[in-house]
Protein backbone atom coordinates (compact mmCIF):
# COMPACT_ATOMS: atom_id res chain seq x y z
CA UNK A 1 0.00 0.00 0.00
CA UNK A 2 1.23 3.70 -0.65
CA UNK A 3 2.10 5.14 1.90
CA UNK A 4 0.33 8.45 0.42
CA UNK A 5 -2.98 6.16 0.30
CA UNK A 6 -2.86 6.18 4.09
CA UNK A 7 -6.94 6.84 4.49
CA UNK A 8 -8.80 8.85 7.45
CA UNK A 9 -9.89 5.56 8.50
CA UNK A 10 -6.62 3.70 7.83
CA UNK A 11 -4.90 6.38 10.06
CA UNK A 12 -7.67 5.59 12.36
CA UNK A 13 -7.39 1.85 12.13
CA UNK A 14 -3.30 1.58 12.23
CA UNK A 15 -4.16 3.98 15.38
CA UNK A 16 -6.15 1.59 17.44
CA UNK A 17 -3.50 -1.16 16.66
CA UNK A 18 -0.76 0.67 18.24
CA UNK A 19 -3.02 0.39 21.60
CA UNK A 20 -3.51 -3.31 21.19
CA UNK A 21 -4.58 -6.13 18.67
CA UNK A 22 -7.91 -6.00 17.86
CA UNK A 23 -10.49 -7.60 15.48
CA UNK A 24 -12.07 -4.76 12.97
CA UNK A 25 -15.69 -5.24 15.02
CA UNK A 26 -13.96 -4.82 17.80
CA UNK A 27 -12.01 -1.16 15.97
CA UNK A 28 -15.37 -0.25 15.07
CA UNK A 29 -16.95 -0.41 18.55
CA UNK A 30 -14.32 1.57 19.94
CA UNK A 31 -14.42 3.92 17.41
CA UNK A 32 -18.34 4.20 18.10
CA UNK A 33 -17.97 4.51 21.79
CA UNK A 34 -15.32 7.07 21.51
CA UNK A 35 -17.33 9.20 18.99
CA UNK A 36 -14.43 9.32 16.38
CA UNK A 37 -17.43 8.94 13.86
CA UNK A 38 -17.18 12.98 14.57
CA UNK A 39 -13.46 12.60 12.99
CA UNK A 40 -13.73 9.83 10.29
CA UNK A 41 -16.85 8.40 8.38
CA UNK A 42 -16.91 4.98 9.39
CA UNK A 43 -19.11 1.67 8.53
CA UNK A 44 -18.51 -1.85 9.70
CA UNK A 45 -18.21 -2.76 5.97
CA UNK A 46 -15.87 0.19 5.35
CA UNK A 47 -13.65 -0.75 8.25
CA UNK A 48 -13.10 -4.28 7.47
CA UNK A 49 -12.04 -2.91 3.67
CA UNK A 50 -9.86 -0.45 4.84
CA UNK A 51 -8.31 -3.30 7.16
CA UNK A 52 -8.10 -5.42 4.33
CA UNK A 53 -5.72 -3.19 2.18
CA UNK A 54 -4.20 -2.23 5.32
CA UNK A 55 -3.04 -6.16 5.57
CA UNK A 56 -2.32 -6.31 1.48
CA UNK A 57 0.19 -3.34 2.09
CA UNK A 58 1.65 -5.12 4.82
CA UNK A 59 0.75 -2.36 7.31
CA UNK A 60 -1.01 -4.57 9.76
CA UNK A 61 -1.01 -8.73 9.98
CA UNK A 62 -3.46 -11.11 10.82
CA UNK A 63 -2.27 -13.01 14.49
CA UNK A 64 -4.86 -15.41 15.03
CA UNK A 65 -8.94 -16.29 14.25
CA UNK A 66 -11.53 -16.88 17.32
CA UNK A 67 -14.80 -17.79 17.14
CA UNK A 68 -16.91 -17.46 20.11
CA UNK A 69 -20.48 -19.30 20.07
CA UNK A 70 -22.42 -19.28 17.14
CA UNK A 71 -20.56 -15.84 15.80
CA UNK A 72 -18.85 -15.89 12.77
CA UNK A 73 -15.06 -15.79 13.01
CA UNK A 74 -13.07 -13.01 14.12
CA UNK A 75 -9.42 -12.21 12.91
CA UNK A 76 -7.08 -10.29 14.82
CA UNK A 77 -5.06 -8.01 13.49
CA UNK A 78 -1.58 -6.30 15.17
CA UNK A 79 0.73 -3.43 13.31
CA UNK A 80 3.41 -4.07 11.51
CA UNK A 81 7.07 -1.95 12.16
CA UNK A 82 6.00 -1.06 8.39
CA UNK A 83 2.61 0.28 9.92
CA UNK A 84 3.97 1.95 12.59
CA UNK A 85 6.43 3.84 10.03
CA UNK A 86 3.14 5.12 7.98
CA UNK A 87 1.41 5.71 10.48
CA UNK A 88 3.85 8.09 11.92
CA UNK A 89 4.39 9.41 8.36
CA UNK A 90 1.21 9.99 7.46
CA UNK A 91 0.47 11.78 10.98
CA UNK A 92 3.59 13.81 10.31
CA UNK A 93 2.43 15.22 6.56
CA UNK A 94 -1.47 15.87 8.41
CA UNK A 95 0.00 17.69 10.91
CA UNK A 96 2.49 20.13 9.23
CA UNK A 97 0.38 20.67 5.52
CA UNK A 98 -2.93 22.71 5.28
CA UNK A 99 -5.24 20.67 2.73
CA UNK A 100 -7.91 22.53 1.60
CA UNK A 101 -10.77 20.26 2.08
CA UNK A 102 -13.35 22.01 0.13
CA UNK A 103 -15.95 21.80 3.49
CA UNK A 104 -19.68 22.95 1.97
CA UNK A 105 -20.20 26.03 4.25
CA UNK A 106 -17.77 28.67 2.77
CA UNK A 107 -19.09 27.85 -0.67
CA UNK A 108 -23.35 27.90 0.56
CA UNK A 109 -21.82 31.36 2.15
CA UNK A 110 -20.48 32.45 -1.25
CA UNK A 111 -23.38 31.76 -2.77
CA UNK A 112 -25.92 32.98 -0.29
CA UNK A 113 -26.45 36.22 -2.20
CA UNK A 114 -28.82 34.29 -4.45
CA UNK A 115 -31.24 33.80 -1.81
CA UNK A 116 -33.10 36.61 0.08
CA UNK A 117 -31.58 38.10 3.17
CA UNK A 118 -34.35 36.57 5.36
CA UNK A 119 -34.16 33.01 4.24
CA UNK A 120 -30.21 33.00 4.69
CA UNK A 121 -30.87 34.29 8.27
CA UNK A 122 -33.44 31.84 9.24
CA UNK A 123 -30.85 28.59 7.31
CA UNK A 124 -28.26 30.34 9.46
CA UNK A 125 -30.57 30.23 13.25
CA UNK A 126 -30.93 26.61 12.29
CA UNK A 127 -27.28 26.13 11.47
CA UNK A 128 -26.51 27.80 14.74
CA UNK A 129 -28.96 25.62 16.98
CA UNK A 130 -27.21 22.54 15.71
CA UNK A 131 -23.70 24.10 16.09
CA UNK A 132 -24.10 24.69 19.34
CA UNK A 133 -25.77 21.31 20.49
CA UNK A 134 -22.54 19.78 18.85
CA UNK A 135 -20.25 22.35 20.89
CA UNK A 136 -22.39 21.33 23.88
CA UNK A 137 -22.24 17.83 23.06
CA UNK A 138 -17.59 18.07 23.04
CA UNK A 139 -18.45 20.15 26.34
CA UNK A 140 -20.02 17.03 28.19
CA UNK A 141 -17.70 15.07 26.35
CA UNK A 142 -14.75 17.00 27.85
CA UNK A 143 -16.67 17.13 31.17
CA UNK A 144 -16.63 12.95 30.88
CA UNK A 145 -12.75 12.57 29.89
CA UNK A 146 -11.85 14.63 32.76
CA UNK A 147 -14.00 13.00 35.43
CA UNK A 148 -12.58 9.42 34.19
CA UNK A 149 -8.82 11.07 34.60
CA UNK A 150 -7.74 10.29 31.22
CA UNK A 151 -4.68 12.41 29.63
CA UNK A 152 -5.41 15.48 27.90
CA UNK A 153 -3.72 14.25 25.23
CA UNK A 154 -6.01 11.54 24.08
CA UNK A 155 -8.65 13.99 23.67
CA UNK A 156 -7.19 17.33 22.65
CA UNK A 157 -9.17 16.87 19.14
CA UNK A 158 -12.07 17.63 21.43
CA UNK A 159 -10.50 21.01 21.87
CA UNK A 160 -9.65 22.00 18.89
CA UNK A 161 -13.34 21.02 17.74
CA UNK A 162 -15.09 23.14 20.14
CA UNK A 163 -12.47 26.19 19.82
CA UNK A 164 -12.99 25.73 15.58
CA UNK A 165 -16.95 25.41 16.49
CA UNK A 166 -16.98 28.76 19.08
CA UNK A 167 -15.18 30.49 15.72
CA UNK A 168 -18.09 29.36 13.22
CA UNK A 169 -20.83 30.40 15.71
CA UNK A 170 -19.26 33.59 16.45
CA UNK A 171 -18.87 34.23 12.91
CA UNK A 172 -22.39 33.54 11.82
CA UNK A 173 -23.58 36.03 14.49
CA UNK A 174 -21.79 38.71 13.60
CA UNK A 175 -22.78 38.28 9.97
CA UNK A 176 -26.57 38.09 10.92
CA UNK A 177 -25.69 41.09 12.74
CA UNK A 178 -24.66 42.56 9.65
CA UNK A 179 -27.24 41.72 7.41
CA UNK A 180 -30.37 42.84 10.28
CA UNK A 181 -28.51 46.19 10.86
CA UNK A 182 -28.20 46.62 6.80
CA UNK A 183 -24.58 47.50 7.33
CA UNK A 184 -24.09 44.52 4.86
CA UNK A 185 -26.54 45.49 1.90
CA UNK A 186 -28.25 42.22 0.53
Amino acid sequence: MARAALTPLGVAALALLVEAPMHPYEMYQLLMARHEDRLVKVRPGTLYHAVGRLELGGLVEATGIDRAGNRPERTTYRITGTGREALTERLQNMLAEPVNEYPSFPHAIAEAHNLPADVVLELLDDRLASLEDQLGFLLRGEESVTARGIEPKFWIDIKYQQSMLRTEIDWIRSFQNDLRSGQLPW
